[in-house]
C-alpha cells in the first residue's frame, strides 16, 4: 500500500486496471473514433424507412451495433480520464465522445416517434413477426409508451424545453456549489475551522460535539438566507415535472417516472406504510445512540456522531481480496472463482494516485471485462467498498454473458441489489467470527446506519417528494413555509421524541439534490431491502436461494425488474420484504443493545 500520494507512473501495474482488453492503446481508440461517423450515417439512412418489420429489425440491428462501438469509446474514454484528471490527452478524448455521443443521439432521435406512429394494427403486426423475436421485449417496452408518446412537432417542442426544464436544478447547484459561504466555526480546543458544502458531512461526523454543532449552525445559517432562492428552485423543477406529466396524459409526476421500469405506485406506498409501521426500531435506536453518546438531549447534530471510535485495523490488498473472496464464498464455487479471475486479470484499478478521480465505480461494456475503479487505503471501509463494487461488476458479467446486446444492461431499479448483497455477506461474515463486544458493536452500527440512511432515510425522502409534488398538483403553493412545515414534521415522525428538534432542522430538505431528481431515493430502500432479503435467503437456505440468485444476476434487462425480483425470491407489490428487513434491523439492533450492556455503556 503506498504511503504518500504517488504520481501514477510511480505505481505498479498489478495495481492498475488493463484497459488493453478494451482497446490495445490509444491510437487504436483514436482509428475506432474515426469511423463513428460512417457508422451513425448508416443508422441515420433508417429515417423515413421504419414501417415494416424487415426494416424495423435492419435498424434495430444496426443500432445494438452502434451502441457497442459509442458504449466501448466512451467507457475507454472515461476511465483513462480517471486515471488522471489532469492529463490533457484524456480530458481531450472525454471531451470528443461526449460530444460525439450527444450527436448521435440527437441523429437518432427519429426512430421511435416513427415507428410509435404506426397505426396500432400495424404495430401489433410487427409485433408479432418472427424476423423481430429477438427483439420482442425491446418493442413490448417502446409499445407499450406509444399512449404517453406525442405527436413528432410536440416531441420536437418537449425536447427544446429540456434544457429550460433542468434550469431549477442547473441554478440550485451553482448556488450550493459555487455562491453559498459558511462562516468558519471553533472546535472545542478553539481552533478554527472552515465549513463548504463539501466537508459538512464530514464535520457532523466529529467526536468533537462542539465542532459538530458550531458547524451545522453556521451551515443551516446560510440555508435560511437563501431558503426563498431554494424554494423558488425546487418548485420549479416540480411544475416542470407535474407540467410534462399533465402534457403526456400521466395522472401525475410520480406515475410517469415510475412508469419508464414499470413499476406500480403500490410499490412506493407499500414501503412507506411498512417503514412508517417500524418506526418505533428507529425510535430504538436513537435512544440507543443518545445512551452510548452519554448526551442528555440528543440534537440533529448527533445523528452522525461516530458511537464507538473509528476502527484502528487496516488491511492489505491482498487482505482485503481474501475478504471478499471469503464473504462471497456462499454465492458458490463458480461465482468465487469469477471473482479471484478479476483480481488475477486486473479488473481493479486499486489505489490513489495524483490526477485520480475520487469514490469508486464498477463500468465496462459488453465487449468487455468488468473494471473496478476505487482508492483502496486499507480500512474496512475500502474493503467494504471492494465488495460493493464486485457485486456491480459480477451482475454486469453475468448479464452480458447471458444475455443478448439489446438486454444486457439492468435497469437502475435493481441495480444497488448485487452490491449491497455481497456488502452484507461481508458483514455477516465479520460478525460470525467477531465475539469482542467493542469490534461487534463497531460492525454493528455500520450495518444499522446503513439501514438508517438508505431504508429510513430514503423513504423520508420519498414521502417528501411524494406530498410536494401532490401539493403542486392540488393547486397548492411550494412556499418555504409549506416546505419547511411539511420536512420539519416528517424528521419529528421519524426520529420521534428523543430527538431535539432545532429550528435549523427543517431546513435540510433544500440541500438534498436528488429531489431535482424526481421519484428516484425510493429505489434506494427498494433495493436495500431486497438485498437485505436475498442475502438472508442465501445464507439461510442455501443452494436454492443461491440459483435463484445467480439467475436474476444473468437476466440484464430482458425482463421487468419486479419480474426480475420475483424470480429471485422477492415480490416487492407486496410489503413482506421490506417488512422482513426492517425485522432484520430489529434483530441487530437486540444484538447492539446487548453489546452495549455488555460494555457497561
Amino acid at each position: 500500500m503506498p504511503d504518500t500520494l504517488k504520481d501514477r507512473s510511480e505505481i505498479d501495474s498489478q495495481y492498475k486496471w488493463d484497459l488493453t482488453r478494451l482497446y490495445k492503446d490509444d491510437a487504436a481508440w483514436e482509428q475506432e473514433l474515426a469511423g463513428l461517423n460512417r457508422q451513425v450515417q448508416t443508422v441515420a439512412a433508417f429515417a423515413g424507412r421504419l414501417k415494416e418489420a424487415k426494416t424495423i429489425r435492419e435498424y434495430l440491428d444496426a443500432s445494438v451495433t452502434l451502441s457497442r462501438t459509442l458504449s466501448n469509446l466512451y467507457c475507454y474514454a472515461s476511465m483513462r480520464r480517471s486515471e488522471d484528471t489532469r492529463a490533457e490527452a484524456a480530458q481531450s478524448m472525454y471531451a470528443r465522445i461526449s460530444a460525439a455521443y450527444a450527436g448521435t443521439v440527437a441523429s437518432l432521435s427519429f426512430a421511435e416517434p416513427e415507428i410509435l406512429a404506426l397505426p396500432e394494427e400495424t404495430l401489433r403486426e410487427i409485433q408479432k413477426d418472427d424476423c423481430l423475436q429477438e427483439y420482442r421485449f425491446v418493442l413490448e417496452n417502446l409499445v407499450r409508451q406509444k399512449p404517453h408518446t406525442l405527436s413528432a412537432p410536440e416531441e420536437k417542442l418537449l425536447a427544446s424545453l429540456s434544457e429550460v426544464m433542468g434550469a431549477p436544478a442547473d441554478i440550485a447547484d451553482s448556488l450550493q456549489d459555487a455562491d453559498l459561504t459558511f462562516d468558519s466555526v471553533e472546535d472545542s480546543a478553539g481552533e478554527a475551522h472552515e465549513v463548504t458544502g463539501s466537508n459538512y458531512i464530514l464535520l457532523q461526523t466529529s467526536s468533537d460535539r462542539t465542532l459538530r454543532e458550531n458547524s451545522f449552525r453556521s451551515f443551516y445559517k446560510t440555508y435560511r438566507n437563501h431558503i426563498n432562492t431554494f424554494a423558488a428552485t425546487y418548485a420549479g423543477a416540480v411544475k416542470a415535472a407535474t407540467a410534462e406529466a399533465a402534457a403526456r396524459h400521466y395522472e401525475s409526476s410520480r406515475a410517469m417516472s415510475m412508469a419508464g421500469e414499470n413499476i406500480p405506485a403500490e410499490v412506493y406506498d407499500n414501503l412507506v406504510a411498512s417503514v412508517r409501521a417500524h418506526l418505533p426500531l428507529m425510535y430504538r435506536y436513537v435512544k440507543l445512540r443518545k445512551r452510548l453518546l452519554g448526551i442528555q438531549e440528543l440534537h440533529y447534530y448527533d445523528v452522525y456522531a461516530p458511537l464507538t471510535g473509528e476502527s484502528t485495523a487496516r488491511y492489505t490488498y491482498d487482505q482485503a481480496k481474501q475478504m471478499v473472496l471469503d464473504a462471497v464464498a456462499p454465492l458458490g464455487e463458480e461465482y468465487v472463482a469469477e471473482v479471484r479471475r478479476g483480481f488475477a486479470e486486473r479488473w481493479v484499478d486499486v489505489y490513489p494516485n495524483k490526477g485520480k478521480s475520487g469514490g469508486a465505480y464498477s463500468t465496462g461494456t459488453y465487449d468487455s471485462e468488468p473494471y473496478i475503479m476505487t482508492n483502496f487505503t486499507g480500512t474496512l471501509d475500502s474493503v467494504s467498498t471492494l465488495a460493493h463494487e464486485m457485486g456491480h461488476s459480477m451482475h454486469s458479467l453475468l448479464s452480458r454473458r447471458t444475455q443478448p446486446a439489446q438486454y444486457a444492461d439492468y435497469t437502475l431499479f435493481v441495480a444497488e441489489v448485487a452490491s449491497t448483497v455481497n456488502e452484507n455477506l461481508m458483514i455477516e461474515q465479520l460478525l460470525k467470527t467477531e465475539q469482542r463486544p467493542d469490534t461487534r458493536l463497531f460492525l454493528l452500527n455500520q450495518y444499522l446506519e446503513n439501514f438508517k440512511g438508505t431504508v429510513f432515510r430514503q423513504t423520508m425522502f420519498a414521502e417528501f417528494e411524494r406530498e410536494a409534488h401532490a401539493m403542486r398538483e392540488r393547486g397548492e403553493a411550494l412556499s418555504p413555509a409549506a416546505l419547511n412545515q411539511l420536512y420539519g414534521n416528517l424528521v419529528r415522525d421519524y426520529f420521534g421524541s428523543e430527538l431535539v428538534m432545532d429550528e435549523e432542522v427543517q431546513l435540510e430538505w433544500a440541500r438534498i439534490p436528488h429531489f431535482y431528481r424526481p421519484f428516484y431515493v425510493y429505489k434506494y430502500a427498494t433495493g436495500y431491502s431486497t438485498a437485505v432479503a436475498l442475502s438472508e435467503g442465501i445464507l439461510k437456505e442455501g443452494e436454492s436461494a443461491r440459483k435463484r440468485y445467480l439467475e436474476f444476476l444473468s437476466m440484464g434487462g430482458s425482463a421487468w425488474p419486479l419480474d426480475e425480483l420475483r424470480h429471485a425470491g422477492v415480490d416487492l407489490t407486496t410489503p413482506a420484504p421490506v417488512n422482513a428487513a426492517l425485522e432484520k434491523f430489529g434483530r441487530l439492533l437486540d444484538d447492539a443493545e446487548a453489546c452495549a450492556d455488555q460494555l457497561g455503556k
